[in-house]
């Protein structure tokens, strides 16, 4: 069925493809994150700000929740008029895999640029794990990519499997989004936002646990990190953010069962903006997640709850090296362990900077900049 829905933008792509391109129209596809904040909403700001003359449409990640509310409306503004923009814009730029670009084929002068939601990857994704059609078909829309941009060059070489794209096609210059991590204004307006929204968490340690997304508890998540005991067991101005991945989130109902817990745990699975969360945060508790890639930027201490270490390695996506001797903190496969590491404070920052400079080529925060010049020189 979506592979109609594909064809059928395809045609309607081909038919606007006769007309001209338009030498400063953006098409942005922001599905996994269409907030400002994110690397496409970054660019999008700056090229706002600092270049003239330019046009911004978008197919942005809510596209399906109103579709299907209006439906026949949704129909004609993805099929046909987001077919149109795409067909004439002379940038693309993606935060996410869109695949009825498999079916398309865009003009030789049309950049196409991929600013890949994570900020680097402890699992494998893309094409490193995907069988069938899907792996064609997400490979067949990659070739299209003429710029993947990355951090660093490991992660090029890491990204050009995962993408199933030559190295020349992937440039080491920094991604946007992480350019506030560098403006430490930003962070304590940031941070000002949040206590201001939570006022009562202010002088608080705030622990920021956001598990990784598993493939298999989409419906029915489960909470095995036993924040009940790690309450009883940590001292009473520790609060606990839970930030669950969109696709679960929506149904978790953990706190809503354990009231006698709430006053120290948070859930702010909604909360818009990450790097926020990351700001206020005075440690994170994750497992594979990327998120890690973006907080060691603040050398703050990192736990890795991986308490299906050995199923995830066998049977789940896997990794592209030793979990255990790749990441920046201590590992940890119970409740106990957690609670342990809190409790004798068993961090060495220094893992976290060696990683931090092992993960990013520049430290400068000027990685939005670096793209304008290179690929926005109108």
């Amino acid at each position: 069925m979506k592979k109609i829905g594909y064809f059928i933008f395809a045609c309607f792509f081909y038919l606007f493809r006769i007309l001209p391109v338009k030498p400063k129209k953006v098409f942005c596809i922001m599905t996994h994150d269409s907030s400002e904040d994110s690397s496409v909403g970054v660019v999008v700001k700056a090229l706002k700000e600092k270049r003239e003359g330019y046009s911004f449409y978008y197919i942005k990640k809510d596209e399906r929740e109103r579709a299907k509310k209006h439906f026949i409306r949704e129909f004609l503004s993805f099929f046909v008029v987001k077919a149109y923009h795409l067909a004439t814009a002379s940038y693309v730029m993606l935060d996410n895999i869109f695949l009825p670009m498999a079916y398309l084929k865009f003009r030789k002068k049309v950049c196409i640029i991929q600013l890949w939601h994570g900020t680097g990857t402890i699992k494998k994704f893309g094409q490193s794990i995907n069988k069938g059609d899907l792996k064609k078909l997400e490979g067949r829309g990659n070739k299209k990519i003429t710029h993947l941009i990355v951090n660093s060059q490991y992660t090029k070489e890491q990204y050009s499997e995962a993408f199933g794209i030559t190295e020349d096609k992937i440039y080491v210059w920094g991604l946007p989004r992480t350019d506030e991590f560098f403006n430490a204004e930003l962070e304590e307006t940031k941070r000002d936002l949040f206590f201001k929204k939570y006022p009562e968490l202010k002088g608080k340690k705030l622990v920021l646990y956001a598990p990784t997304f598993r493939d298999d508890e989409t419906d029915r998540p489960k909470m095995k990190l036993e924040l009940s005991a790690i309450i009883e067991n940590t001292d009473e101005d520790m609060v606990f953010l839970l930030k669950l991945h969109p696709f679960v989130a929506k149904n978790f109902s953990f706190l809503k069962e354990q009231r006698d817990i709430s006053q120290r745990v948070l859930n702010v699975s909604h909360y818009q903006d990450i790097n926020t969360l990351l700001f206020v945060s005075d440690i994170l508790i994750t497992d594979y997640s990327s998120i890690i890639f973006e907080y060691c930027l603040l050398e703050r201490p990192m736990i890795f709850y991986a308490y299906d270490l050995d199923l995830f390695e066998k049977e789940g996506r896997g990794f592209y090296e030793d979990y255990q001797q790749y990441v920046p903190g201590p590992v940890a496969r119970t409740t106990d362990d957690v609670i342990e590491i809190i409790r004798k404070d068993k961090f060495t920052i220094e893992r976290v900077k060696l990683f931090k400079r092992q993960s990013y080529e520049y430290l400068d925060g000027r990685s939005g900049e670096r793209l304008l010049n290179k690929i926005f020189i109108w």
